[in-house]
């Protein structure tokens, strides 16, 4: 008896230490992460008189001001660049979750010769990198007459393999009853789709909403190379030229970085507590 005691408290021991050393080792990861954020914050509240490269880092500013902010976004046309980039990521958000779930329905629910293979083929482009497909991209999007357009910047994004496979999976989930239910009501493929497969997957569509604005957002790459007129740029781009208008003051950069990043940030806030499991198992009764 003595002994059974004796490993019980060493084993609860062991634990303990393993979930202290665990949960020391994610706060590590934890600090790394957010480290370069809040050195950016802490910067863009410092003022002229600060030394922004003193070791160690000062993280808490001595007089933090709002003046980097309001000097970024007066002499710079921020606003007209968070309406771009405001319009471009809602609207690809819109229709990538669209074309995304009506590609992934019947790869889902209908059987059909080849439908496997289809799969397979659209998985197998995300091994392929965007730098590949750059140029024709960009060929393809002179010739329709997108440059400087919002169609243009949207229009690598309309559609994607990883959402058509995300949204596959989810489809999966939901079960036949709802759909044989449905179909009993008169409803057509579209119908089934429009009215059984979307509200069973809501979580899954939130999800990918979530990872195509950000990344829609946040895109510098094909901005760059699309657009040549000022009035049409992205925030990250319009960020990137900061460097420029100021001769390199961290201060107003880190300020605009900010303005930046922001809303992508609320975006994620405000709907991460929606991504949760799908639920339809419990619509379906013996």
């Amino acid at each position: 008896m003595a002994i059974a005691i004796a490993l019980r408290r060493r084993l609860l021991k062991w634990r303990y230490w393993r979930t202290l050393l665990l949960y020391l080792g994610l706060l590590a990861i934890a600090v790394v992460m957010v480290f370069p954020m809040v050195w950016l914050f802490s910067t863009s509240l410092k003022g002229s008189g600060e030394n922004l490269l003193a070791s160690p880092p000062q993280l808490i500013p001595q007089s933090p001001t709002l003046a980097n902010y309001q000097k970024v976004w007066q002499t710079n046309p921020l606003g007209q660049y968070f309406v771009n980039s405001t319009v471009v990521a809602v609207l690809t958000v819109l229709l990538n979750l669209l074309i995304c779930s009506l590609a992934a329905y019947p790869l889902a629910r209908l059987n059909f010769l080849g439908r496997d293979v289809i799969l397979a083929l659209i998985v197998a482009t995300i091994m392929i990198p965007f730098q590949v497909v750059m140029i024709p991209l960009y060929l393809l999007a002179v010739n329709l007459g997108l440059r400087n357009t919002y169609l243009g910047l949207m229009l690598p994004y309309l559609a994607s393999a990883f959402g058509i496979f995300l949204m596959r999976q989810a489809f999966q989930t939901v079960p036949k009853e709802l759909e044989e239910a449905a179909r009993l009501d008169g409803c057509s493929d579209l119908g089934v789709w429009w009215n059984v497969m979307i509200p069973a997957t809501q979580p899954a569509l939130i999800t990918l909403g979530i990872f195509v604005f950000i990344g829609t957002w946040s895109e510098f790459l094909w901005p760059l190379i699309l657009l040549d007129r000022p009035e049409r740029y992205t925030l990250p781009l319009g960020v990137a030229r900061l460097s420029g208008s100021f001769s390199l003051d961290w201060r107003l950069i880190a300020a605009g970085s900010i303005l930046s990043v922001l809303p992508a940030i609320v975006v994620f806030v405000l709907l991460q507590r929606y991504v949760i499991p799908t639920q339809t198992a419990s619509g379906v009764k013996g």
